[in-house]
Formats: structure tokens, C-alpha cells, sequence
């Protein structure tokens, strides 16, 4: 095949024809004449993102070949802290909670916020991240997790880093919004944004996909990819230099979660932990979540769709579920872990998943072709694929209806409705626990009740801070900061 470029083209035009040449991408620069200067540049740039040099392996093992999960041979139930600690815990428990506080005092964690979706699902035009979810104020997303890491800092004296991985989609807009809010009254010095790292989308015969003549088809490489991006973009040493010890991961769909956790946190440490999870008890055999469990030796996720069915519905002697710790995407890990799975940028220690889609792409003759049916393949790796890899992975169950309820649909199942619902819920259980009545109507509280988490991060926490019963009317909406 002649060559795309012609001999008077710069020397950085033909070092990458060559790499192309050796990774049989030259189709990459069939449209090269066509474009201007401009749409050169971007070519070029968009094809240097791509690690050319391992590309074939990859290609040859997960793009061609539909490589099937492969379950352990042993699979069995893994062992959780309680959400509640037995008699012979509530020492440990105490001195975790000491251990967490001090962690936090001293700036040793900070928390990490995957962000990287769009609002597209729930109908909202702009980062996910920004989208209002809080029942009576109708806070975004951001504003809670801001609030939240404002209340720790005020109630433990402490001065946090929040790292918030955006998407190259809605990176400025995201940065735009906090600038619009005034980073919700954290200083803007502790609010770092850095871009997930992405995968070109390939065709089913392993060749690259063009979105547009001059630009490739981009996808997001996934929330594990998350690492890789903290060492891409120098945050990792960022941490390093800040003395940060642990990173509190979370993704931004989750309204419930708590964002620093003490006793988390202080387990997590105190165990020597390089990663920890949170862990619920499922709803029902088949929910749609990770399952954790302990194969040939190790903890690790095993998907839903891959659990066998004799397993999702196992019981034990009593007749519990046997495999009953959900995955929530909740985690703690270890800078220094971080830097030991990502230093050798070639050999990442995660796998990478498999996904055919449909992606929209331009032809041989230079025709933008939007596909019927699917075409292509996307590759991802998950966070949770780090478990395995990490020494003494710790499992912390927690309660749903406290730290759980993600924003994935407008309505139904973890949706919009059903999260402020539950952010509904909780606020006024936290009241009532705090020996404030709350009235109730028909299974629900009657009426609309928010705490903001500059009050109160937790129910005893509330009992501390709101002493005098507060006015409340039925029907009404009700909220306190």
C-alpha cells in the first residue's frame, strides 16, 4: 500500500506513519490529504494518545477473540466486618473510629470521585455530577459530596484534597460548574480535576475506528482506568509530596455515600490494607451488582451476569443466601498500592473487559456510517479488578438504606425518584433517632426532610448537634444546615 503521506511531510507525520505501518493502523491517514492543517494536528495528537506498541497483543486477545470470564475452580462466600460490631468487636471498632479521626485530622486521606458520565439517562443536559437530587433544595451531586467534605473538615479540624476525575466530554463544563459555585466553599486549592484515560474503539477485525476523518473514536477506559489517570496526570505525586496516605473512592452517582469514613477508614489502616470495599446484602438472588466472594484463595467482584445461578441462589443451613455481600463501589486504597499497580504504565495489572456496542464511524470512502446493529469493540478495566492483587483486601459491610441508593434512571430502579426517596428516608430516621418525632403517612414520612451534612454526617452526629426539637409540620418541607 502506497503511502499516505507524501515525502515532503514533517518528520512527526512519518514517525507515526511508521508506527502505524508496524501496528497495521495505517488506515488512520487514508483521508490525510483531505484534511487542512488544523484537522492534521488533531489527527496527529489523537493518534499519540494511543500506546501503539502493545496494541497488537491487545487486539489479538480481546478484540478478535471474545475471551470468555473464567470463574475460579473454588468459589466461596467471603468473610465481612459487620456493619454493627459484635461484643467481641466493639473495642476493635472504637479504635478503629480513633485511628480513622486522627487519619483525617492529619490530612492523610482524601477523597477521589469517579465522574467522568453525562446527565444524558436521567434527561439533564450537562456532567452528572451537576444534576439537582436533594429533596427540599434541590442540591446537584457535587454540592453533597462538597458539603459533605466541608463537615468533616469542620467537625475533625482537618483541611481534605477532593480528586475528581472527569471525562475529556465534560471536563471544562465540570471545572465550569465549580467555578460558577465557588467550589461550594471548599478552598479551590483542595479541588484537583484530572481527565480518565480512554481506549480507541476498534472494528470487529481489530482495526481502529475514525469518528471523523481527522478524529478517532474515543471511548472512556473505565473506573479503572481511574489509576492510571492519577499517575498520567502527576496527581499521584501530587499526593505523594501532600503526605496522602489512602484515597476514599467513590463514584458520583451516589448521593448516600459517605465520603470519608472513620471507622473505614480506620479499619482499613489499622489492618495494613491496601484495599478495602464496602459491602451490602442484596436485595434479592439476582440483583444487578458485583458479588464478592473469595476464588481459589483470593477476594475479588465476581459480575452478576457471571455469578452461576446454583451459586446466586445457594443458601446455608439456615437458609440464608450464601453469597450476599453486594458490591457498591465504595473503597478505600493505598496511595502506595496506587503507585505499585501503575508503574510500569505497559503492564497494568488490571484486566481489560470486553464490550461490543454500536459506535458511529467513517468508511474507507470517507462516509459517516451510524451502525444498526453492533460493530464494534470497546475495552475497559474496573476498579474492582484490584482486589485480587491487593495485600490483605479488607470487606466492610454496610447498610443500604444509609449509604446506598445510585442515580442511574429518571424512575424506577436506583433512580432519581427512588434516591430522593431515600435521602428523604434517611433524613428523617436520623431525626427520630436523634428522639425528635417525625410524622408519617402511609409508610413514608410525611413531608419533605433534608440535613445538610454541615450539620450533621450521620445520625449520632445529629443527636450531638440539634438538641432542641426542631419545628416540623406535616406536609411541609423541612430542612437544616
Amino acid at each position: 500500500m502506497n503511502s499516505p503521506i507524501i515525502q515532503s511531510e514533517s518528520e512527526q507525520a512519518k514517525a507515526i506513519q511508521a508506527r502505524l505501518r508496524e501496528a497495521n493502523q495505517t488506515h488512520l491517514l487514508a483521508h490525510w490529504h483531505q484534511l487542512d492543517d488544523q484537522q492534521r494536528e488533531l489527527l496527529l495528537e489523537d493518534i499519540n494518545r494511543i500506546n501503539l506498541a502493545g496494541l497488537s497483543g491487545l487486539i489479538k486477545s480481546h478484540v478478535m477473540a471474545d475471551r470468555p470470564f473464567t470463574l475460579p475452580r473454588d468459589i466461596r462466600p467471603v468473610v465481612c466486618y459487620p456493619a454493627r460490631p459484635g461484643i467481641d468487636q466493639v473495642g476493635l471498632y472504637a479504635d478503629a473510629v480513633k485511628r480513622g479521626v486522627s487519619l483525617i485530622r492529619r490530612n492523610k486521606v482524601a477523597a477521589l470521585t469517579v465522574a467522568g458520565g453525562q446527565g444524558t439517562r436521567l434527561g439533564f443536559d450537562g456532567p452528572k455530577g451537576a444534576f439537582p437530587i436533594s429533596p427540599v433544595k434541590s442540591k446537584p451531586l457535587f454540592q453533597l459530596f462538597a458539603e459533605f467534605i466541608r463537615g468533616t473538615n469542620r467537625r475533625y479540624g482537618a483541611d481534605l484534597h477532593w480528586y475528581i476525575m472527569t471525562s475529556p466530554q465534560n471536563h471544562a463544563d465540570t471545572v465550569a460548574f465549580f467555578e460558577a459555585n465557588h467550589f461550594f466553599g471548599l478552598r479551590p486549592q483542595r479541588v484537583r480535576f484530572f481527565r480518565q484515560g480512554i481506549m480507541p474503539a476498534f472494528s470487529m477485525d481489530g482495526k481502529i475506528l475514525l469518528d471523523q476523518k481527522h478524529r478517532i473514536a474515543f471511548s472512556p477506559d473505565g473506573h479503572g482506568g481511574s489509576l492510571l489517570a492519577l499517575r498520567r496526570s502527576g496527581m499521584l505525586a501530587e499526593m505523594a509530596e501532600a503526605g496522602i496516605e489512602h484515597l476514599s473512592y467513590f463514584q458520583v452517582d451516589n448521593p448516600l455515600v459517605k465520603a470519608i469514613d472513620p471507622l473505614f477508614i480506620g479499619l482499613h489502616d489499622m489492618t495494613g490494607s491496601e484495599m478495602s470495599s464496602k459491602t451490602i446484602p442484596k436485595v434479592d438472588d439476582l440483583e444487578r451488582v458485583g458479588n464478592f466472594v473469595i476464588g481459589d484463595g483470593k477476594a475479588m467482584v465476581i459480575e452478576y451476569s457471571d455469578l452461576p445461578d446454583e451459586l446466586a441462589h445457594a443458601r446455608d443451613a439456615n437458609g440464608n443466601r450464601l453469597f450476599d455481600a453486594g458490591s457498591i463501589a465504595i473503597h478505600l486504597l493505598s496511595r502506595r498500592f496506587v503507585e505499585r499497580l501503575t508503574a510500569d504504565e505497559a503492564h497494568f495489572g488490571l484486566p481489560w473487559h470486553r464490550a461490543v456496542k454500536k459506535v458511529p464511524y467513517v468508511d474507507e470512502r470517507g462516509r459517516r456510517i451510524e451502525p444498526e446493529k453492533p460493530n464494534a469493540v470497546k475495552l475497559e478495566s474496573f476498579i474492582f479488578d484490584a482486589i485480587p492483587l491487593a495485600g490483605k483486601p479488607l470487606i466492610l459491610q454496610t447498610i443500604r438504606e444509609e449509604e446506598f441508593s445510585p442515580v442511574k434512571n429518571v424512575t424506577g430502579v436506583d433512580s432519581a425518584e427512588s434516591s430522593r426517596r431515600d435521602l428523604n428516608r434517611r433524613a428523617a430516621r436520623w431525626l427520630e433517632s436523634a428522639g425528635h418525632a417525625v410524622p408519617w403517612r402511609e409508610g413514608e414520612p410525611d413531608g419533605l426532610f433534608e440535613i445538610s451534612p454541615l450539620l450533621a454526617l450521620d445520625a449520632d452526629h445529629l443527636r450531638e448537634q440539634m438538641s432542641t426539637p426542631p419545628r416540623i409540620t406535616p406536609g411541609g418541607a423541612h430542612y437544616w444546615e
